[in-house]
């Protein structure tokens, strides 16, 4: 199968791209080949694919601990794993892997299946906590963190020298639109987060799912304005939804973030969690009113 999977080569950093562009739960990794060490970030199930022809890895750098950027750690089990200090408790076992997302049951228990069968999750007890700021130094190249935290507690950007290659993780300018949907997930951080990442020049931006790489800040902020206006978008449609009074419950049900008809077996506690940020931002600036316990209308002025 490896040798039906695309690379790009851009100086010292090969992206290796996952099936379908790195469509979910498949992502696109990227080797960074010092003249001492050598490093991967965030192996995923290309990487899992390729697994008869891996290039050196004396180091494993994950943006964020989420299971399809986590896929592929358990191919170097004696290479260091480092990821921030917010996400590093999820890699410790898989009860704290499953808290990252908070999701009851019905769906906790064949997820947490999943996360072992289809992602290969193996607990790294000793992975090793960066922090913002921090610089990998791999001779002649160099990785440095910027955080860029919402999509989790501790998720990531990692910008690396001398190629000028900014890896965004998760801020893969999908058309999905930005994901805020675990327990430890931020609305009010991303938004936060997106508008210090609209600042960055850089000569090339790589995404793990979807867009694979982008050359040059105009072809990455046409992708930027479109993935930010998602949550404008879904707040729109929220106040719309909201002329009448609804609970969370019945705004989890209507769907702002998958679309209705959509079999996502966790598309109910990702849609309760994140509407509820935008209901609670939303009160804040006096647009949505809790009409009666539980239940919330649009403002007369929104």
């Amino acid at each position: 199968m490896s040798g039906s999977l695309e690379e790009r080569r851009i100086g010292r950093t090969t992206v290796l791209f996952g099936e379908r562009g790195g469509k979910y739960p498949h992502g696109n990794s990227l080797h960074v080949r010092g003249s001492e060490e050598s490093l991967m970030i965030d192996p995923s199930l290309g990487v899992v694919a390729r697994r008869d022809a891996l290039p050196q890895v004396d180091r494993i750098l994950n943006s964020h601990c989420h299971e399809d950027h986590v896929a592929g750690n358990f191919l170097f089990p004696n290479a260091p794993v480092h990821l921030h200090e917010l996400d590093r408790p999820g890699l410790g076992s898989l009860d704290a892997m499953c808290q990252i997302y908070g999701f009851p049951e019905p769906i906790y228990t064949p997820w947490r299946k999943a996360l072992v069968e289809q992602f290969h999750f193996e607990p790294r007890p000793d992975a090793r906590a960066f922090q913002d700021g921090d610089v990998f130094e791999l001779g002649s190249a160099r990785v440095r963190v910027i955080p860029a935290p919402g999509h989790t507690r501790g998720h990531s950007l990692l910008h690396i020298e001398p190629d000028d290659v900014l890896y965004l993780g998760d801020i893969d300018l999908s058309s999905f639109g930005p994901y805020y949907g675990d327990a430890w997930s931020s609305l009010d951080q991303f938004v936060e987060t997106l508008g210090r990442v609209r600042q960055i020049d850089v000569a090339y931006y790589a995404t793990f799912h979807h867009i694979g790489v982008l050359e040059g800040r105009a072809a990455f902020l046409e992708r930027f304005d479109r993935f930010e206006a998602k949550i404008a978008e879904r707040e729109t449609r929220l106040l719309e939804y909201l002329a009448e009074p609804h609970t969370l419950d019945e705004i989890a049900e209507h769907r702002f973030i998958y679309r209705p008809g959509d079999a996502i077996a966790f598309a109910t506690p990702v849609e309760r969690w994140s509407m509820q940020q935008h209901v609670e931002r939303l009160q804040r600036e006096g647009r949505v009113l809790e009409s009666e316990p539980g239940c919330y209308r649009r403002s007369a002025g929104a």
